[in-house]
């Protein structure tokens, strides 16, 4: 078995799956509209954003995307829609499509990058503890975000 990561344009039919099959869960987990800030896929596209799939045997096994956001002179950057099948969680994926991520922030000018997510995702939350990130109270001066979303941040290094 062999996992590939690759970025892709937002455009394409694996890219949009992998949006959809996150906002899904996230309707389970919190609701049908848990999600109402919305993701252009236009901020996905260089030089603002970037968008990786993860493929286990050339079949899709999780995504996520990288978008520029606040003031450019910040290089700040948010984690959207990080998500891997069910039936490959705790399989690595989701670290290997992070450490892509983060590789690739600097091609983007990115010195920070900012997440958030909810407290109906505990593993969510264990994990980016464990791969480097700290919680913080607030995100960039006018980045939209979620009052009630655990937010956390990751310094590269330069």
């Amino acid at each position: 078995m062999q996992l590939t990561i690759e970025r892709e344009a937002p455009s394409s039919p694996a890219v949009r799956a992998l949006i959809y099959c996150a906002l899904e869960e996230l309707g389970r987990r919190y609701g049908s509209n848990a999600d109402d800030h919305s993701l252009s896929f236009d901020e996905l596209e260089l030089p603002t954003g970037a968008f990786f799939v993860a493929r286990l045997d050339s079949h899709l096994a999780g995504g996520v995307a990288l978008r520029r956001i606040g003031d450019p002179s910040e290089r700040a950057a948010e984690v959207k829609r990080l998500w891997v099948r069910p039936d490959l969680r705790q399989a690595g994926v989701a670290q290997r499509l992070m450490i892509a991520l983060e590789k690739f922030a600097p091609t983007l000018d990115v010195a920070s990058i900012y997440l958030e997510t909810g407290d109906k995702q505990p593993e969510a939350i264990k994990f980016y503890s464990r791969i480097g990130y700290e919680r913080i109270a607030a995100f960039p001066d006018g980045v939209d975000h979620y009052p009630e979303g655990l937010k956390f941040q990751k310094v590269l290094a330069n």
